[in-house]
């Protein structure tokens, strides 16, 4: 889909940005480990991935977000590939709510620093 998209409007490539909750946070790790080269920065919202895919995704920027009283998906996913990331001297950041449960993406869309951070990456 994103490649129909490039391919049909005018994109700037350098400026690609991936985001998503829940299984879409999940999907956002995913899709940056698939295509390391592609995304200028991400905000994974509790979601998770495996830390033997922090090494494909390095490059990328990340700004991982979490809610520490999610009980559908474990603040721990998103702490494990932080400190994989942080590890290989990724440029990553978390941030947890404590209060939070798993709508903490209701918090993420107020963050004032969200998307200034989003928007001042490219590739």
């Amino acid at each position: 889909m994103i490649g129909q998209l490039e391919n049909t409007l005018s994109v700037n490539k350098k400026k690609i940005y991936i985001g998503g909750l829940s299984m879409g946070g999940m999907g956002t790790f995913e899709m940056v480990a698939r295509n390391p080269n592609k995304f200028a920065a991400a905000f994974p919202i509790c979601g998770g991935t495996n830390v033997r895919f922090a090494s494909l995704m390095k490059d990328t920027p990340f700004w991982i977000f979490h809610g520490e009283a999610d009980t559908v998906v474990p603040v721990t996913y998103s702490k494990e590939i932080y400190e994989a990331l942080k590890n290989l001297d990724a440029e990553v950041e978390l941030t947890l709510y404590p209060e939070a449960g798993h709508d903490s993406w209701n918090n993420v869309f107020k963050e004032p620093g969200l998307m200034p951070w989003v928007f001042k990456h490219s590739r």
